[in-house]
């Protein structure tokens, strides 16, 4: 196996990671990325395959881990009830019980009120340059999910710094500051989260969060902390991911001079082309050979999403934006066992924000160069500067 090396901080890579996996992926199938110590997979055949391999899983052998330092044991608490970081049979028992009041039959019957919600938000923009991201990318996905969980949403701005300060303990080179904050707003999220669930059981209502409650699979139904831990992953995973997904997007298209449609194969394009997350990682659950390498149980592989999406024997011309682009399924929502839950919601969610804004705002135009921020394995801007 082939080495390389390449700081996932460094300012060139942030601002465009794209030649590093074109760089990655004449080496081989896998390749050692020394920055992280482990073999990655860039092209789109062999990141589906790990995907959907069963031989790899994202929960750590049990008698390989370590325990955590203290001052992180209250955000691994949180973690260790997270179907997206367990294997069967907790996964199928946590994932099918979420599916049940997760459906894509309740996630369809918000379109009216995401619609509203895109024209309200459009409403309060000022004047002069402002940030599309703070203004529009990133109100609506919050909003939208207090909403569905019930949450009050005058608890959208906690609902983001928590959000904000959790997602920094997975990028690269967090410091001691990153953790004390991600620790500090997990302890406070947990006890609005507790309290709350505590008063939907004493008062249901029409929300994710009763449903929740509620669901129950084989007699068995989710424990407060499963409860806790699965109602802030649905606002992590699916609130960051949204707001990267369409501020990149919306980047492209302003660079670019395309006006978006309300076609499919647009919005899938959108995910492709330049994705929120560009890493996700596998452990080996036994000691297995994959493209020709061995893997001992316990080693782990990183799955390229980002060059995956951008692999030119899938995708001709990858680079290249192609609003009817027509080809396979592209890898930013993962595939298998851990296919993302709120992929619905966020097509939704991304099909409605975007042509409306547009439409609104047929002016629309950057009022400065977007900057990516350092966020790596995430992929988003700092910031979105723009005049109607």
């Amino acid at each position: 196996m082939k080495f390389i090396a390449q700081s996932p901080t460094e300012h060139a890579f942030v601002q465009d990671p794209y030649p590093f996996y074109d760089r990655v992926r004449t080496l081989g199938e896998l390749v050692r990325w020394d920055d992280y110590d482990m073999p990655v997979a860039v092209s789109y055949a062999t990141v589906s395959a790990a995907l959907r391999d069963r031989r790899f899983g994202r929960e750590q052998p049990a008698e390989l881990r370590v325990p955590v330092h203290e001052h992180l044991a209250p955000f691994y608490a949180v973690e260790a009830h997270s179907m997206l970081e367990l294997e069967p049979p907790r996964h199928t028992r946590l994932r099918g019980l979420v599916l049940r009041a997760f459906t894509s039959r309740r996630i369809a019957t918000l379109e009216p009120e995401i619609t509203a919600l895109c024209h309200s938000l459009i409403d309060g923009f000022p004047d002069g340059p402002f940030d599309l991201l703070t203004a529009y990318a990133q109100r609506l996905p919050v909003i939208i999910i207090a909403r569905l969980l019930g949450v009050p949403e005058a608890m959208a701005n906690d609902l983001l710094a928590w959000s904000n300060a959790m997602v920094g303990m997975y990028q690269a080179g967090r410091t001691r500051a990153d953790e004390d904050r991600a620790v500090a707003a997990t302890e406070e999220f947990v006890e609005f989260l507790r309290g709350y669930i505590a008063k939907r059981r004493a008062t249901p209502a029409d929300d994710l969060i009763t449903h929740l409650i509620a669901a129950e699979q084989d007699g068995q139904r989710l424990s407060t902390d499963e409860l806790i831990t699965t109602c802030i992953l649905l606002l992590n995973a699916g609130h960051e991911a949204t707001v990267h997904t369409m501020g990149n997007g919306l980047k492209t298209l302003l660079q670019t001079g395309l006006r978006p449609n309300t076609d499919t194969a647009f919005i899938e394009e959108i995910l492709r082309h330049d994705p929120p997350l560009h890493m996700f990682t596998r452990y080996a659950l036994d000691d297995l050979e994959f493209c020709g390498h061995g893997f001992k149980r316990g080693d782990q592989i990183g799955l390229l999403l980002g060059a995956a999406n951008r692999d030119p024997d899938t995708y001709p011309n990858p680079a290249q934006f192609e609003p009817n682009r027509d080809g396979p399924a592209h890898t930013s929502f993962g595939a298998g066992l851990h296919f993302c839950v709120g992929a619905p919601l966020a097509r939704l969610e991304l099909a409605q924000a975007i042509p409306i804004l547009f439409e609104r705002c047929p002016n629309l135009s950057l009022a400065e160069t977007p900057v990516y921020a350092n966020l790596y394995h995430f992929h988003g801007l700092e910031r979105l500067i723009v005049r109607c």
